[in-house]
């Protein structure tokens, strides 16, 4: 396999224009200076950098981009967004690409990492806060490793890190209220006719 000396971008975009749409942020105006790379404390992992899944999304590679790891590894710490000096939320692309990974149903770089996104969520749709034991379990049972990090319990329970109940907060109404707002906006806004209208 020949790799090119120029790669051209295509034409149409589609997941430039949706990620931009959806995000806000105008990926289009990144001019790689690599302080979001740099400041990354989790780029030493990834697969594609912060300024390669940027310019990524700038040249049309899809594919490559929503098949990497990286947008599951990102903290969303948003040092790369302060670091920004045209003020990309770069953080925010990131959770605009998971976003869309999800709603293609595309195989993620990362299926741990992935899975145990969704469990974290569903935790705190359900009590409002994280619960520790809970997440745990749940997500060993879904990833169908039932005793991983057994070892670890008798220590964290001996130390209060892990109550044995969950507690809900007072809001739990508020926070699943939240839920339905985010999901009717992620609904509004996951279909290209929405996206190119400008409404943001």
């Amino acid at each position: 396999m020949t790799i090119p000396d120029v790669i051209r971008p295509p034409l149409s975009r589609p997941l430039l224009i949706f990620i931009e749409a959806h995000s806000g942020q105008p990926v289009s105006r990144c001019n790689q200076c690599g302080k979001c790379t740099a400041g990354c404390p989790a780029a030493w992992a990834m697969d594609l950098t912060p300024r390669q899944v940027m310019r990524a999304l700038q040249l049309g590679l899809d594919n490559d981009v929503l098949a990497s790891s990286a947008i599951w590894l990102c903290l969303s710490c948003q040092i790369c967004s302060v670091r920004c000096p045209l003020e990309i939320d770069v953080a925010k692309v990131m959770h605009s690409l998971r976003h869309r990974t999800q709603e293609d149903k595309t195989h993620p770089g990362d299926k741990n990492i992935a899975r145990f996104h969704g469990v974290f969520r569903g935790i705190i749709h359900r009590y409002g806060r994280i619960y520790e034991l809970g997440l745990a379990g749940l997500n060993n049972m879904v990833s169908r490793r039932p005793w991983a990090h057994l070892k670890l319990f008798p220590a964290m329970l001996r130390k209060g890190k892990l109550p044995m109940r969950p507690s809900r907060i007072k809001a739990t109404a508020e926070v699943k209220n939240i839920f339905q707002k985010v999901a009717a906006l992620e609904e509004r806004f996951s279909t290209p006719s929405e996206l190119t209208k400008g409404d943001r």
